[in-house]
């Protein structure tokens, strides 16, 4: 009964991710060049120049309201070198096609990203440095669970809480996924390859029949790797598990309220700071999941631009 109302939510929601919110440049040019660092000296200047040029002086974003879309839209307002630049909102699925092209082409392009993603697996690229800090310090990936888990269902309440892996390990199923193979697919070779690690997840549990569980997630790539991978150790523990993608205010809303049971979704201090301010005494936190999380301005290692500051304001 819930899933059906939860699938209603969000849609009503319209599935608008929600990253998962989290300086001021010199515009002398003659200052600028200086502190680029860069060996090229006035010609680096002139060269990130090019790029707002090439670019449209556009940075490439994902959903609108996500919170590494918010922090670029900052950007754009605290550092005299983005004056002028806009970001354009799409879909996190459109802005990883655009840097491919860009990328299959050696083409210069500015998008929104975030780690762990499977993007840095794949193409050699860096983040922008942020001297302003606008887009914020590393941040956590934790796991939150609604009230009263740990007595209604102990085992899938320790399997959660034991839950914990590194960058690499998310960013390979994610890969995996993006080449193609179903996330349940991807989770299940990974689960068979790395069998240790998951003996740790479930240690100390023991086998259920059938008792259902529902978990939530914002349907970010990274999420489709975490939420695929532990809804299938449950279900080889015996849980009927169902996932369901909402909106990030209505996931944070479903394990407050109970309606869910939990998520591994929630990226904390900075990128889901409002939604935790607003529900952190309605839930469990079980702590982190994955530590390291980062979002920025991320651009091609081909690119000779290091700094947010490296850029030039539109004309």
């Amino acid at each position: 009964m819930f899933k059906l109302n939860l699938k209603r939510l969000g849609l009503a929601a319209g599935l608008s991710f929600t990253l998962v919110a989290a300086g001021c440049g010199n515009s002398d040019e003659g200052s600028d060049s200086e502190d680029t660092g860069s060996d090229n000296g006035g010609e680096n200047t002139e060269q990130a120049a090019n790029y707002g040029e090439e670019t449209d002086y556009t940075i490439t974003g994902i959903e609108p309201g996500a919170g590494v879309v918010q922090a670029a839209e900052d950007a754009t307002e605290t550092y005299d070198s983005l004056s002028g630049w806009k970001v354009e909102t799409s879909s996190s699925g459109a802005m990883a096609t655009a840097l491919g092209e860009a990328y299959d082409n050696e083409e210069p392009i500015i998008v929104t990203g975030w780690t762990p993603h499977w993007k840095f697996a794949k193409y050699d690229l860096k983040y922008l440095e942020d001297p302003e800090g606008v887009f914020g310090e590393a941040e956590e990936i934790k796991t939150m669970v609604r009230k009263g888990l740990k007595e209604d269902m102990p085992n899938a309440y320790q399997i959660l809480d034991q839950f914990n892996w590194e960058s690499a390990d998310m960013e390979e199923v994610m890969l995996e996924v993006s080449n193609g193979t179903s996330p349940e697919d991807a989770a299940k070779t990974w689960i068979e390859e790395n069998s240790d690690m998951v003996d740790e997840w479930t240690k100390g549990t023991e086998e259920v029949d059938g008792q259902e569980i529902e978990l939530v997630y914002v349907e970010w790539d990274s999420e489709v790797a975490s939420t695929n991978v532990i809804a299938e150790v449950l279900r080889n523990q015996g849980f009927d598990v169902t996932i369901t993608p909402l909106d990030n205010a209505v996931m944070w809303q479903s394990v407050a309220s109970g309606d869910a049971d939990g998520m591994v979704a929630a990226w904390l201090p900075a990128t889901h700071a409002d939604a935790y301010g607003e529900y952190k005494d309605q839930v469990e936190d079980l702590g982190a999941n994955l530590e390291g999380a980062k979002i920025g301005l991320v651009v091609p290692k081909y690119m000779d631009v290091d700094s947010i500051e490296d850029l030039q304001p539109a004309e």
